[in-house]
C-alpha cells in the first residue's frame, strides 16, 4: 500500500529524458530515506520527490543485476548466470553462462538508440571486456567505463597487479583506453563525465543516461574529509547500529514487512562486537567510517548531477531511478586471495589505522556490518535470501506521489518495460539484422502512480551458485545449500517474516508444489543441473 505524500507533481512532456543511478553493493537501510544515519541530502530529496519502493529486488550480484537491468530478461538469457570471475567448472562454455552480455538480448541503450535518443553512460561496466562486448558496442554512443567489477577507487589499479583481465583496471571513454589522472576519484569522475555527455546532448534530443557508480564496493577507499565526518560515529558497533537503523526505518515507512518492536534478535549480536579486544573494535569502527564516507561522496555527486539537470532545464523532464545492484557486501581478505594476485596486494597494502581508507589501503565490508545494513533482513550479497537482493530503489518523476512508499514486490526485470513504454518505445524482438530475447518484467509505473501494491502474481524464478529461489508475490520459495541454509525447500512470506525465520511449507502444501513446478520449468528453460554447484564461500563474489 501507499503512504501518505504529497500530490502528484504533473507529468512530464512526451519523450522524457531517463537516467538510472546505481550504487554498487549498498545496503538497504545505507541512506537516509531508507533510515540510514549516513548524510545523503541529495537523495533524500529524490525520495521526498519520488516513491520509495520497500519490495524491490536484484540479483545477488553484480553483473547478473546489471544485465537483468540492460536486458530485460533473466540474467541466464543474458549471459551473466555467474560471475565471469567465478564460472562453476562444470557450466563453463555452456549457453548463460558466459560471463559477459549476451547477443541474445538487446540493451536499453540500443533500443532507445533506435528510437532517436542519445545515450550515455559513465561508471562500472563489469559485462565484458572483449571486442563486441564493450559499451560502445552495445548501444552506448557515449561512455567513460571501467570493464572490471572493481578497482581502486583513486585510480591506481585493480583489484590486483596481475595482469589478469579479471582483477586489473581498464577504463576506456568512448571505447578507447584511457587513464586515470592524478587527482582521480571514482564518484568524482563518473559524475563529472555524465554530467559532460549531458551538455553535449542538448535540449531538443532526449537522452537515456547509465550513471553507475563503484562506491560503496570494495576496496574501501574515500577521501580524507569525508572520512573525518564520521570519526566516533560507529564505535559502539555493528549491533547497536542496526537497532537504530530499524527505529529509523520503522518511523520513515519503509520497514520490508513486519518486525517486533523488540527487534534486538534482528541482525548481529553484541556478543560478536563484544568479543573484540579494543584494538580490533577501533579497526572495525573505522572500516564503517570509511563505507559512511563512501557514500556521502556519492551522494555529493548525485546533487552535482542534479544541478546541472536544473540549470540546463532538464530536471522537469527527466525519470530519474535510484537503486543498488545487490545487498551489501560481507567479504573478509581471505575469501578473495584465490583470486590472481589479490594475496599479493592485500599484503603490501597500508592498512595500519591511520592508513585506512587511504589510496594504498585494502579495505573489505565485515560480514557484520553487512548484517547490520541489511537487517532485518537475512545475509547480504551472493545470497538469495533478502539480504543479498532486497535493494532501495527510489523513482522520481512528475506524475508521482512525491514522498510516498510502496510495498509492491519488484524486481529489476520490471525496470526495462517501465522506461520503454513511458518513453513510448517498442519492444520489439529485432536489433538490426538480430533477433533478440523478449523481456520478462512488466511495466510498474502504473502501480507507482496509483499507490496500489495489487500487481497480477506471477511466479519469478531465480538460479545463483547452486541456491533456487521462486517468488510468488510476497512468497517466497527457497533453497539455499549448507552450510548458509538446509539445502532444503523451505517457504517464506517476506512481509510477515522479512528475515525468513519461519518455515510455512508444512501449512501450504499446494502453493509449495506449484512453486516447485515453476521452478522446474525455469531450470529446464535454461538447462540447469537438478543439483547445482555450492555457493562461493562469504566475500568471494565481486
Amino acid at each position: 500500500m501507499l503512504s501518505q505524500g504529497v500530490q502528484a507533481k504533473d507529468k512530464p512532456a512526451a519523450r522524457p529524458n531517463i537516467l538510472i543511478i546505481m550504487a554498487d553493493d549498498l545496503g538497504y537501510s545505507d541512506i537516509g530515506a531508507y533510515g540510514g544515519e549516513i548524510r545523503t541530502p541529495n537523495l533524500d530529496r529524490l525520495a521526498a520527490g519520488g516513491v520509495r519502493m520497500t519490495h524491490f529486488h536484484s540479483a545477488p550480484s553484480c553483473s547478473p543485476t546489471r544485465a537483468m537491468l540492460l536486458s530485460g530478461a533473466d540474467a541466464h538469457v543474458a549471459g551473466l548466470g555467474a560471475m565471469a570471475e567465478g564460472i562453476p567448472p562444470a557450466m563453463r562454455g555452456r549457453e548463460g553462462f558466459e560471463g559477459a552480455l549476451s547477443q541474445r538480448v538487446a540493451t536499453l541503450a540500443e533500443r532507445f538508440a533506435a528510437r532517436g535518443y542519445a545515450t550515455l553512460m559513465a561508471g562500472k561496466w563489469h559485462l565484458g571486456q572483449a571486442d563486441g562486448q564493450r559499451p560502445a558496442q552495445r548501444g552506448f554512443q557515449h561512455s567513460y567505463a571501467l570493464l572490471q567489477g572493481a578497482a581502486n577507487h583513486f585510480g591506481r589499479g585493480g583489484f590486483s597487479e596481475d595482469p589478469n583481465p579479471l582483477t586489473s583496471a581498464t577504463y576506456v571513454e568512448d571505447d578507447k583506453s584511457v587513464t586515470p589522472g592524478t587527482d582521480f576519484y571514482s564518484s568524482d569522475v563518473y559524475a563529472q563525465k555524465i554530467i559532460a555527455q549531458i551538455g553535449k546532448v542538448g535540449k531538443k534530443t532526449p537522452f537515456f543516461a547509465y550513471l553507475a557508480f563503484t562506491a560503496p564496493h570494495s576496496p574501501l577507499q574515500a577521501p580524507v574529509e569525508d572520512i573525518a565526518n564520521y570519526r566516533g560515529r560507529y564505535a559502539d558497533g555493528w549491533h547497536a547500529l542496526a537497532q537504530r537503523r530499524m527505529a529509523a526505518m520503522r518511523a520513515k515507512d519503509v520497514l520490508p514487512g513486519t518486525l517486533p518492536m523488540d527487534s534486538a534478535s534482528f541482525g548481529p549480536s553484541q556478543q560478536s562486537w563484544d568479543a573484540l579486544t579494543p584494538a580490533q573494535q577501533a579497526v572495525e569502527a573505522r572500516k564503517a567510517e570509511v563505507y559512511a564516507a563512501m557514500i556521502s561522496r556519492l551522494d555529493a555527486n548525485v546533487g552535482k548531477v542534479l544541478t546541472a539537470l536544473e540549470k540546463s532545464g532538464q530536471r522537469n523532464n527527466t525519470l530519474i531511478l535510484f537503486l543498488s545492484d545487490n545487498g551489501p557486501a560481507g567479504e573478509t581478505a581471505d575469501r578473495f586471495s584465490v583470486m590472481p594476485g589479490v594475496a599479493d596486494k592485500y599484503a603490501k597494502a597500508d592498512n595500519s589505522l591511520a592508513g585506512m581508507g587511504g589510496a594504498n589501503s585494502f579495505l573489505f565490508y565485515s560480514p557484520q556490518w553487512s548484517e547490520a545494513s541489511s537487517a532485518p533482513s537475512r545475509l547480504f550479497k551472493g545470497f538469495l535470501t533478502e539480504g543479498g537482493t532486497l535493494v532501495p530503489a527510489i523513482w522520481n518523476y512528475p506524475g508521482l506521489p512525491a514522498g510516498a512508499t510502496n510495498a509492491l514486490v519488484g524486481d529489476v526485470r520490471d525496470i526495462a518495460p517501465t522506461l520503454l513504454k513511458l518513453a513510448g518505445v517498442p519492444v520489439e524482438n529485432r536489433i538490426g539484422d538480430r533477433k533478440v530475447a523478449y523481456l520478462e518484467g512488466a511495466d510498474i509505473l502504473p502501480w507507482l502512480e496509483s499507490g496500489k501494491d495489487n500487481r497480477p502474481i506471477t511466479h519469478v524464478a531465480a538460479e545463483f551458485y547452486g541456491q533456487a529461489m521462486v517468488r510468488q508475490g510476497p512468497w517466497k520459495l527457497l533453497r539455499v545449500p549448507a552450510p548458509f541454509g538446509s539445502g532444503q525447500w523451505q517457504l517464506f512470506n517476506t512481509i510477515d517474516d522479512p528475515a525468513e525465520r519461519q518455515d510455512r511449507s508444512g501449512d501450504h502444501p499446494d502453493m509449495v508444489a506449484g512453486m516447485k513446478a515453476a521452478w522446474k520449468d525455469y531450470a529446464m528453460r535454461h538447462g540447469l543441473p537438478e543439483a547445482p554447484p555450492s555457493p562461493p564461500a562469504a566475500g568471494h563474489q565481486h
